[in-house]
């Protein structure tokens, strides 16, 4: 099971690390925080450039604590917040499935990261040091 929710830990958390530089540095074919910013303010998160940070900061802090099984709660939250406004802002006008643009993908992320949270971040991880 340790080697299991490593795999799951260090997937899912790097990928979130990834989206948030995204947002932060327009690293990963990024728009950084001006582009982002400009996409949050045009659906109503604002002000859309400190929105972008705010949440860069969250998907790549977050990621980083989730993927190295470091205060894996908090991790999962910071991941967890994130989605939660995707759906609520962004995907949830468009239903269920990702093809359309929907919350499918979200809610997977979601259930990992509060999954994750709950059953603890595994033997091989920083918590489990602590």
């Amino acid at each position: 099971m340790a080697l299991g929710l490593l795999i799951i830990r260090l997937v899912i958390g790097l990928t979130f690390a990834a989206h948030g530089t995204q947002k932060l540095f327009g690293w990963f074919g990024g728009y950084g925080p001006k582009g982002t910013g400009g996409f949050f303010d045009s659906i109503g998160i604002k002000p859309g450039v400190l929105m972008a940070v705010l949440a860069g900061l969250a998907e790549l802090g977050g990621g980083l604590l989730f993927a190295a099984g470091l205060w894996t709660w908090l991790g999962a939250a910071l991941m967890a917040l994130t989605m939660l406004i995707a759906m609520l802002k962004v995907h949830g006008k468009n239903g269920f499935w990702v093809t359309s643009n929907g919350i499918e993908y979200n809610l997977v992320l979601l259930a990992i990261a509060v999954g994750v949270a709950l059953i603890g971040a595994g033997d091989y991880s920083f918590d489990a040091l602590m």
